[in-house]
C-alpha cells in the first residue's frame, strides 16, 4: 500500500480530527481518506503512485496499516511514498480501526490487470513457479497461511518497486518485520530486468486469466 501526494496525506489529518470528535468511524468512513489516492473502489491510481488494494486479504492489509504506523514500513529515506504512507497511517486512532479499513476493502470487488504486450510469458511463468509460486500461489492470489499477499491485481510499477526496494534494504530490513525480512531474501533472485518484468506480465495474465 501507498501512497499520497503530501497534499492528499494532509486530508487524513483533517479527517482524523473530524473521526475523534464524532467518535468511532465504520471501515467504510474510514476508507474515504484511503480513496483520496487509492480510489473509490480501491482500484489503484497512477496520478497518486497509490496500488490497488480492493480485495488483498484483511489480514495483510491491517498488517501493513500497522507496520506504516509503527515505522516497520516507511522509514527509509528512500521510501518516499512509504513516508506519505505513515502519515495516513497515523491517523488511525487504535488497532481496532486498522482492522475496520482493511475488513471493508478487503471486501471490494478484486482488481486486474492486462498484461504488457510483447513479454516472454513462458518466462514469466518458469521463473514464477520456481520463485514466487509457493508462497504467492500458483495464479499469484496471495497464501493466507503464509501471510502472503494478492500480487495479481497490483500494477507493474508499484510490483517493480518494491521488488527493488526489498532488493536494496528499503523495505524488509526493519528487525521487526519478519515477513519483510522473507520477501528480502528473495528480491535478487531474478537474473535481469527483462525476466522481472516477464514474471509481472506473468502475474498479470493469470489474473486476467479468471
Amino acid at each position: 500500500m501507498s501512497f499520497c501526494q503530501a497534499p492528499r496525506a494532509l486530508l487524513g489529518l483533517f479527517a482524523f480530527l473530524a473521526w475523534t470528535a464524532a467518535g468511532a468511524a465504520s471501515g467504510s468512513q474510514l476508507f474515504a481518506t484511503c480513496a483520496a489516492c487509492h480510489g473509490g473502489k480501491g482500484e489503484g491510481m497512477a496520478t497518486t503512485h497509490a496500488p490497488a488494494i480492493a480485495g488483498q486479504s484483511a489480514a495483510y492489509l491491517k498488517r501493513q496499516l500497522l507496520n506504516f504506523r509503527s515505522g516497520l514500513r516507511g522509514a527509509h529515506q528512500a521510501d518516499a511514498y512509504g513516508a506519505q504512507m505513515r502519515v495516513v497511517a497515523a491517523t488511525l486512532r487504535d488497532d481496532a480501526a486498522a482492522g475496520a479499513v482493511a475488513d471493508y476493502v478487503a471486501a471490494l470487488p478484486k482488481t486486474t490487470v492486462k498484461p504488457a504486450p510483447g513479454a516472454d510469458l513462458h518466462n514469466g511463468n518458469n521463473l514464477y513457479q520456481g520463485k514466487c509460486g509457493a508462497c504467492h500461489g500458483v495464479r499469484a492470489d496471495g497464501n493466507a497461511s503464509l501471510s502472503t499477499p494478492r500480487l495479481a491485481g497490483l500494477d507493474a510499477a508499484y510490483l517493480r518497486r518494491q521488488y527493488q526496494h526489498f532488493g536494496a534494504g528499503v523495505r524488509g530490513a526493519h528487525p521487526g518485520d519478519r515477513y519483510g525480512k522473507q520477501m528480502a531474501m528473495m528480491a535478487r533472485s531474478l537474473p535481469t530486468a527483462k525476466d522481472l518484468d516477464d514474471v509481472i506480465a506473468y502475474i498479470h495474465a493469470s489474473g486476467a486469466a479468471r
